[in-house]
């Protein structure tokens, strides 16, 4: 098992085109992680942004009755891919991974591939 800043550099070395992570707590918002982004990109800003789209989806699938889990949620940009991976092993409303990916550089499956990896491996 490995601790969260030893699974964000894995992302951030081995996951290519990666521009930053982050692990985030789904009640509070709060980036627990962060590495890469920077000035131009807040990771910790982006990080409680997206805890409202988790909620949206999980709001939504209730409303529809679905009775699934997600896995991933995908937001393609003009140049980014920015990848959201909700940690499976603590249930639907624990911690996600947000991966930040230059859409020129990164390969989209692999990419997810590497994540899911990195995600059965992290111990929070």
């Amino acid at each position: 098992m490995a601790n969260t800043e030893a699974s964000l550099k894995e992302a951030m070395t081995n996951i290519e085109g990666t521009l930053g992570i982050a692990l985030v707590d789904y009640t509070s918002g709060m980036a627990l992680g962060t590495l890469g982004g920077g000035k131009e990109f807040n990771l910790e800003v982006a990080a409680a942004g997206n805890t409202d789209v988790v909620r949206a989806k999980l709001r939504t699938m209730e409303q529809l009755g679905i009775q699934d889990e997600i896995e991933d949620s995908l937001i393609t940009l003009g140049t980014q891919y920015h990848l959201i991976r909700l940690l499976r092993t603590r249930g639907s409303k624990g911690p996600f991974l947000y991966l930040v990916l230059d859409s020129g550089r990164a390969n989209l499956a692999m990419a997810r591939h590497k994540l899911k990896k990195i995600e059965a491996e992290l111990e929070v």
